[in-house]
């Protein structure tokens, strides 16, 4: 095997800076410390996406499981707090439709295909930038914002050489940083793992840990803090 992280390893350490991160956010409020932790997720879970966009076998497979995903983690918030805040699933499932549509368009070179691709892009951006304004009275957002929905979208785009691809990678971090302000701006230390990155999945098939692990996981933080409340 290659030296450096595999796939797997980096989706692992994503899925604790995470953890990290939800804990903060509901057990520790003033404590920054969780949070700067929890930037080191998203990139490194956008990179993975615009990897596993290139490898499936089955595309429609990979983004129904994914938006399926989103829908059950969504009405669950709903359900538990009367929240309309998008969780990452509802971002993921935006990126990888705008990927297959716009790939969809380069390879087929017809009006009709550059339209949809077009008019999917600007879709996205309304959801994410136009109507937590329209819904101002809401929590409504979709998570990291349009910049998180187009950072899987540029670095699978981006020429499959490693540099150009880490150097894709940094820029969206920062345009994330820019755009949220505050502890985001840690979140280009992803970078530095990314890096580290062997192109390999790693001996073992984790693909739906992370389906499993995110509801659960936030099920057992917010148990945890009816419980001492």
């Amino acid at each position: 095997m290659k030296k450096g992280l595999t796939n797997n390893q980096l989706k692992v350490i994503a899925l604790i800076a995470m953890t990290i991160d939800h804990i903060g956010v509901v057990l520790f409020p003033d404590n920054a410390v969780f949070r700067i932790v929890g930037r080191l997720a998203f990139p490194i879970f956008a990179y993975m996406i615009a990897e596993g966009c290139k490898y499936t076998r089955n595309r429609k497979r990979y983004l129904s499981v994914i938006a399926c995903e989103a829908l059950v983690c969504q009405l669950v918030y709903i359900a538990a707090e009367g929240s309309l805040y998008m969780n990452i699933f509802v971002t993921l499932a935006l990126s990888i439709s705008l990927i297959y549509l716009c790939e969809r368009a380069v390879k087929e070179r017809k009006v009709s295909y550059y339209a949809a691709a077009a008019a999917a892009v600007a879709a996205s951006y309304f959801i994410c930038e136009t109507a937590p304004n329209i819904l101002g009275n809401t929590d409504f957002m979709i998570d990291y914002g349009f910049v998180g929905v187009l950072t899987p979208v540029v670095i699978y785009f981006t020429r499959d050489e490693k540099r150009q691809r880490l150097a894709s990678a940094f820029i969206m971090c920062v345009l994330l940083s820019l755009s949220s302000g505050n502890i985001q701006y840690f979140c280009v230390f992803s970078v530095v793992l990314l890096a580290l990155y062997n192109g390999q999945r790693g001996k073992r098939n984790i693909k739906y840990l992370f389906y499993v692990y995110y509801p659960l996981h936030l099920a057992a933080i917010y148990l945890i803090s009816l419980i001492i409340q």
